[in-house]
């Protein structure tokens, strides 16, 4: 009995070790994998965030970072295949996330940008109208858990815009879907993404939509405010050159 009773000092002594030791290994991961966004290094990043999501399953950032990076990257591919790959990784760890904090706005939010890109494997249109409705859900209770989520304001604004301006409404059903909502107008877009400016000043892709918003809206003067300040902006993500380039070119349309 005394030989276990001075055994159990040592055992919890390398128990609180092997904690200690975890946790410095998930810390290093995340300066990883920081580094790695800064230098936009996204497929690097998801592997280091894949990695933290795998030691530390509990880890909310690190799979809401998994969701929206498998969305970024696969949003650039040109083959449906690996961009059906990333979309439904990025469909995986959401829900992961969320079955863990239903209640998290970035979760939350993480949700509603797996569902808005969804909507483009769906050639169709089976799963459209639920994937709009969803996008809605999710970017409102992300935004009741933070109002000032510059993300989910800029993800709202852009399912206002998208019901209004794009192909959606062609679809079967989704014009009676649209005309029991008595909120999508073109005012709701400018108000969301306006606000997501607001609280994120260096949210390069929210400015080249809400420039879009404004042309669509014939205010050309508030367009030519936006997209001048837009190609200024500093670069934070790996598209943002992209999403300055784009601005440049509708400039050059508009003067």
């Amino acid at each position: 009995m005394n030989f276990k009773l001075k055994r159990l000092p040592v055992f919890i002594t390398c128990m609180v070790l092997s904690l200690q030791i975890f946790a410095q290994d998930n810390a290093a991961l995340l300066r990883e994998a920081k580094q790695l966004e800064l230098k936009f290094d996204e497929a690097g990043a998801l592997e280091k965030y894949k990695q933290l999501a795998i030691a530390d399953a509990s880890n909310i950032n690190a799979l809401v970072k998994c969701a929206e990076l498998n969305c970024s990257i696969g949003n650039r591919e040109k083959d449906i295949n690996s961009k059906t790959n990333y979309f439904k990784q990025a469909l995986v760890y959401a829900q992961q996330a969320y079955a863990k904090d239903s209640t998290n706005s970035d979760v939350c939010y993480a949700m509603a940008l797996v569902n808005y890109k969804m909507n483009v494997l769906d050639p169709d249109n089976k799963q459209l109208i639920e994937n709009i409705k969803q996008v809605k859900i999710y970017s409102d209770r992300s935004l009741t858990a933070n109002p000032n989520n510059a993300k989910a304001n800029y993800l709202l604004g852009m399912w206002h815009f998208e019901l209004i301006h794009s192909g959606w409404l062609k679809k079967k059903g989704v014009k009676d879907f649209y005309d029991k909502i008595p909120d999508t107008q073109i005012d709701s877009a400018v108000y969301y993404m306006e606000k997501a400016r607001r609280i994120e000043p260096y949210f390069a892709q929210d400015y080249l939509d809400l420039a879009k918003v404004y042309i669509y809206d014939h205010q050309p003067a508030k367009a030519l405010e936006v997209l001048n300040k837009l190609i200024k902006l500093p670069n934070r993500t790996y598209d943002d050159t992209a999403y300055k380039e784009e601005g440049k070119q509708l400039l050059e349309k508009m003067r």
